[in-house]
């Protein structure tokens, strides 16, 4: 299944690792925000709209800053999920 995270970026659910929120993890100077940095100067951060960020979803090898919420995102999955037959 596909997941849309906002802009024109689409990822499959089998390669999302996590979806945070962006106000609840980063305050100040801490583990998070150093994460993000190291993403970013690495070439594996994305920002997947000009829009104002509220979430960040890690995959196998990126970080996606998205301003969808993290509610709207889990909906979205398990949305998809309960489309899904079971295997």
């Amino acid at each position: 299944m596909y997941v849309h995270i906002g802009g024109d970026y689409t990822l499959s659910d089998r390669f999302i690792l996590g979806i945070f929120d962006l106000d609840l993890t980063t305050n100040g100077h801490s583990e998070t925000t150093r994460y993000l940095t190291a993403a970013e100067e690495s070439g594996r951060l994305e920002v997947v709209s000009p829009e104002l960020p509220r979430s960040f979803v890690v995959t196998l090898d990126r970080v996606y800053v998205t301003p969808v919420s993290v509610t709207t995102l889990r909906r979205r999955l398990e949305a998809g999920s309960a489309e899904q037959p079971d295997e």
